[in-house]
């Protein structure tokens, strides 16, 4: 009971703190990124750093090249980004973004229903939860964007979006 306690713990936290470490704001475009694709990139920063703390490769962001100063920060986000890659099945993180105070979504798992207007999906532990597409949801596959309807039942996604009442909103799906 101790152990699920600190690892429920650190997993709230260091999400969390790396949310706060992100700044939750616009994360640069890759190099040499047309100006839309920098502002697609924009529109799901909060929902794609989310999905990379918890071990999922989105292709959207670009990771700043650290200065010497940041070199044990560096190390240390790593550490926390591993632990959560392998532990992480859902959870949420209100922030304070450039917009307002949110609450970024995540989660891991296998598509359990499709429609076209959302998905369900079952995390290993038993957790369920149903959504809906986000008006600039964005789904990405080997890193490449893919079309919405690539997503299809059994797949293994990590999701990520906001909350609103219990209405949960996709913004960022990337299928494994």
């Amino acid at each position: 009971m101790t152990r699920t306690r600190i690892t429920l713990t650190l997993t709230t936290l260091g999400l969390t703190g790396l949310l706060g470490l992100a700044g939750c704001g616009v994360a640069a475009g890759p190099a040499g990124a047309p100006a839309a694709a920098v502002a697609d990139v924009a529109d799901v920063a909060d929902e794609a750093y989310a999905l990379q703390t918890v071990g999922f490769e989105t292709g959207l962001a670009a990771d700043p090249a650290p200065s010497a100063s940041a070199a044990t920060r560096l190390q240390h986000r790593k550490a926390i980004r591993r632990y959560l890659r392998k532990n992480t099945l859902h959870g949420e993180v209100t922030v304070q973004g450039k917009d307002g105070v949110k609450t970024v979504v995540v989660q891991r798992g296998t598509v359990t229903a499709v429609t076209t207007t959302g998905v369900s999906v079952k995390s290993t532990d038993g957790f369920t939860l149903t959504w809906t597409f986000g008006d600039k949801l964005r789904v990405v596959k080997d890193k490449k964007a893919v079309p919405a309807g690539t997503v299809t039942s059994g797949a293994q996604i990590g999701i990520a979006g906001t909350k609103d009442g219990s209405a949960n909103s996709a913004r960022l799906i990337v299928i494994t």
